[in-house]
């Protein structure tokens, strides 16, 4: 055979490449899979976050491009922290994320009388034994990484013997800890995790999903290579902290003599400004530090979906991520420019007044309203335009004004210039203030030959403003969120504290009183999103009603003045 006559490895659909396409190129080439069967095996002791949605897209990605398929299957052994609240919780996020497992819906659960009698097979092969030591006392004889471990008293146990103990801890007669099942395999193992792992402990709990037909539960290593084997799975897919139990998953089922699957290890996905620990999520739910799982400062795809990300956008974040082998940290600048590149094509435009000022235009006729025509979507011509009101008394920004502006900002100040957006130019002639000295009006007069573009002698303004007719604006509540932690890396707290430290105070700044252009009274369901013209991208929250809307914040335009001040250490507005 010449080379051009060797079999090439098939390319995927999709044309990417990668070290886990490349590996599944060359199963498929050299004849050990004729298929691709992947899986995405959540533990139902919580909420999905950003770097399950990572996982996911890897799994299900690489089933479709080789016109493979993807399992769902809940690796559930561990009754004490799983809940059916998280399994519909996990079926939620991954339909909306965007894809179908259609009927391979599947339970280690479901597998847990094969478990058991797979255990015995490895009982009567003197391949595991049940010790009575404590979780402390198996903790001690494991040893270390420069230390070989020592063998437990019970580990010569004769085959009779165990096959009888654990056939009672089924039965249920012993207490909770009082016995496990290892594997017997190699104390002096330099992969600790080889050191007679345990299989199987007693649970005396209910199980979502089995109910109360066990009280012996398998540990997690246990369960999930011989359920990938059962269902056929090709490629095991898991990020990267089980690369050294990969030895242990392959110990297992060469043991049994069962269909082995191949193992990948792909670095995790760390985010800057946020923890995906699953103990720290849990953490920040049941200590009250966030509103909830769904809260939209959190990782979480519940709360990413109420703060109104998309699912296009995530699913173009973890294709920009990609996969790699080495472990890194992702800025959350990535993430957030998905998402505006999402938003960006499909929000349409309205404005939104966060913080109102009062103006007031003195030579504007009294009682006059004229209707502008206002772009509905600039990124979309097909989004056509809507009329707005214009009229006497109007709200802007309270941060566009400034009564005694420094370099570099152009907004509106006394005396100064300035464009309405789809309106006319402006000039501040005189700042109203209360008995405090606060800014609360300021009285300006128009320019009628400006209306909707450039002045005829050619003079040009350097800020165009937004605003809302105050006759003609609703009040709503709007939350502004922020980063859940003030440093990018949490763990970077002071010493003698942890990173609940670097919660930041304000990543929550909730708003009243807002005033909005009448367009938006259309928006009345939860998820719908919208750009408030300057300020950002919006999303109406659950906790909408009728006549009582409520607008969280999903990522903020681009501010060059924000940048401006930042930088010079500048203080409040």
């Amino acid at each position: 055979m010449t080379p051009t006559d060797e079999p090439q490895a098939p390319a995927p659909a999709s044309g990417k490449s990668d070290f886990i396409r490349d590996i599944v190129n060359d199963h498929l080439k050299n004849g050990r899979f004729d298929r691709v069967l992947t899986r995405f095996p959540p533990e139902p002791n919580g909420y999905l976050h950003i770097g399950h949605a990572k996982s996911i897209c890897l799994n299900f990605g690489v089933a479709r491009d080789y016109h493979g398929k993807t399992n769902l299957r809940f690796d559930d052994t561990n009754p004490l922290k799983e809940s059916q609240e998280y399994i519909d919780s996990i079926k939620t996020d991954i339909r909306w994320l965007g894809f179908d497992w259609e009927e391979r819906e599947f339970y280690a659960s479901d597998y847990f009388q094969q478990l058991y009698d797979w255990a015995v097979v490895l009982i009567k092969a003197g391949k595991a034994f049940v010790d009575d030591s404590t979780a402390d006392q198996i903790r001690e004889m494991r040893g270390t990484l420069t230390e070989p471990g020592k063998p437990s008293p019970w580990r010569d146990r004769s085959v009779e013997e165990n096959l009888d103990l654990f056939e009672r801890m089924k039965a249920g007669e012993f207490p909770d800890g009082s016995k496990v099942l290892r594997a017997k395999i190699d104390m002096a193992s330099p992969n600790i995790n080889l050191r007679d792992p345990v299989m199987v402990r007693i649970l005396h709990a209910p199980h979502p999903h089995a109910g109360d037909q066990w009280c012996i539960y398998p540990m997690y290593d246990w369960a999930h290579g011989q359920s990938d084997s059962l269902e056929g799975i090709t490629h095991s897919i898991c990020t990267l902290e089980f690369e050294d139990h990969r030895p242990l998953y392959e110990w297992y089922i060469d043991q049994l003599g069962i269909h082995k699957p191949q193992q990948i290890e792909f670095a995790r996905l760390n985010l800057t400004y946020t923890v995906m620990s699953k103990r720290r999520l849990l953490a920040l739910v049941q200590e009250k530090l966030v509103r909830g799982w769904d809260d939209p400062r959190m990782p979480t795809l519940s709360g990413m979906r109420r703060r109104g990300y998309t699912p296009e956008a995530i699913r173009a974040f973890a294709e920009k991520v990609g996969v790699a082998k080495n472990d890194s940290v992702v800025d959350f600048s990535l993430l957030a420019f998905c998402l505006r590149e999402d938003l960006n094509k499909r929000a349409p435009r309205r404005m939104a007044v966060l913080r109102p000022l009062k103006v007031t235009l003195e030579n504007f006729p009294e009682g006059q309203v004229e209707e502008l025509d206002c772009q509905n979507n600039p990124e979309d011509p097909s989004a056509g335009t809507r009329k707005v009101p214009f009229s006497k008394v109007l709200y802007i920004e309270q941060e566009d004004f400034r009564e005694d502006p420094p370099k570099q900002f152009f907004r509106l100040a006394p005396g100064r210039e300035v464009r309405l957006r789809y309106a006319y130019f402006v000039t501040c002639r005189e700042v109203v203030k209360n008995a405090a000295g606060e800014v609360v009006e300021l009285k300006c007069t128009y320019d009628p030959a400006t209306r909707g573009g450039d002045a005829p002698d050619g003079r040009k303004v350097k800020a165009t403003l937004h605003w809302v007719s105050a006759a003609h604006a609703f009040d709503a509540e709007v939350r502004l969120y922020d980063h859940l932690f003030t440093k990018s890396d949490p763990d970077d707290a002071e010493e003698g504290r942890d990173w609940r430290s670097n919660l930041n105070p304000a990543s929550l700044e909730m708003l009243k009183g807002c005033k909005l252009e009448p367009a938006l009274k259309d928006l009345r369901q939860a998820g719908e999103r919208v750009q408030f013209e300057r300020m950002g991208y919006f999303v109406t929250d659950p906790d909408t009603t009728p006549g009582a809307p409520v607008f969280n914040r999903t990522v903020t335009l681009k501010d060059t003045w924000a940048k401006i001040e930042k930088k010079a250490g500048a203080g409040s507005r």
